[in-house]
């Protein structure tokens, strides 16, 4: 019996030898396979990160290039500007105007326009500050009480104890974290800060104020219909009456004047140093990019003119 067992299995050695390899082999194969898998796995999403690496540094240069070709056709325009009005006297220099040049394949439309056209938050009396308030859709007492509290930001404190400080004190009891300047506006972005301001009363007013002309009136000649209705006893139908007059004589500012009687103390026609410059920038590429910027014009300096704000659509 045992001498049979032993018999059977040297038969099945052979075969069970042969299976033991198929075995190993096939174990050995699944290995190699699976590693093949992950390798092409990862190599694919190597090649997807590439790719991506690729178009996102495609769309990077593009932006740049459309930046750099930007920046270049708004320092041309600002060039040209200073040129141009600094090529007169200063008594005959225009507050505003426009013009267009080419730059290659860009196109660059520029406009331009004292800052004397805005109210000056720095230099404006209450009754200026309190009427533009109103055009913007303040009561008159509230009107009143906001041109109070922007004076108040700008003017000196009268009290060296900031605890006996009447608008510090105003300021603290509002709950606010921050003092007023008391010194003039560096920014017309501060308006934002001003005590009691409602916020869509100063977004309104953003485009009709500034702090670069340091005049304490406006330009009618140049100003929008709210800063010429914002003027001191003027009326709905004096306005009608001046923006009419404007339109027809556009050069000739002597008869606007006498039509806006009690409101001459608050108005000019003269223009400021500073300058603000509207860019249009055409790109061949079909995109448009709007700048704009304030220079302020210099005489017997070494340059023409200083850049005081700038801002574009890439600020956005």
């Amino acid at each position: 019996m045992n001498k049979w067992k032993r018999d059977a299995a040297s038969l099945l050695d052979p075969y069970m030898e042969q299976n033991a390899f198929h075995v190993g082999r096939t174990c050995r194969d699944g290995f190699i396979l699976v590693a093949v898998l992950w390798i092409l796995g990862g190599l694919a999403v190597l090649a997807a990160i590439y790719t991506l690496y690729v178009v996102n540094a495609a769309i990077s240069l593009e932006v740049n290039n459309d930046r750099i070709q930007a920046d270049a056709s708004v320092s041309g325009a600002l060039e040209l500007t200073a040129y141009y009005l600094g090529a007169v006297k200063s008594e005959e220099r225009p507050t505003s105007g426009q013009f267009n040049f080419r730059a290659g394949d860009t196109n660059v439309a520029v406009r331009f326009l004292s800052e004397s056209a805005r109210i000056d938050l720095n230099s404006a009396d209450k009754p200026l500050l309190a009427g533009l308030f109103r055009v913007l859709g303040a009561d008159a007492d509230s009107a009143n009480s906001y041109a109070e509290r922007v004076i108040g930001w700008r003017t000196s404190a009268t009290n060296q104890n900031p605890d006996q400080d009447k608008e510090i004190a105003a300021y603290r009891n509002a709950g606010l974290t921050y003092n007023p300047r008391e010194a003039p506006f560096a920014n017309v972005q501060e308006l934002w800060l001003v005590l009691g301001l409602p916020p869509a009363l100063v977004e309104r007013a953003m485009p009709f104020v500034t702090i670069f002309s340091g005049l304490p009136n406006i330009n009618v000649m140049d100003a929008a219909p709210e800063v010429i209705a914002a003027l001191p006893g003027m009326s709905p139908e004096r306005l009608t009456e001046v923006l009419n007059q404007r339109a027809a004589l556009s050069t000739d500012a002597r008869p606007i004047m006498q039509m806006l009687g009690p409101a001459q103390s608050s108005a000019g026609a003269i223009g400021s140093n500073a300058m603000r410059v509207m860019v249009q920038v055409d790109l061949a590429r079909g995109r448009r990019i709007n700048a704009e910027a304030v220079i302020l014009l210099l005489e017997d300096a070494p340059d023409p003119y200083r850049v005081l704000s700038w801002t574009d659509d890439f600020d956005g």
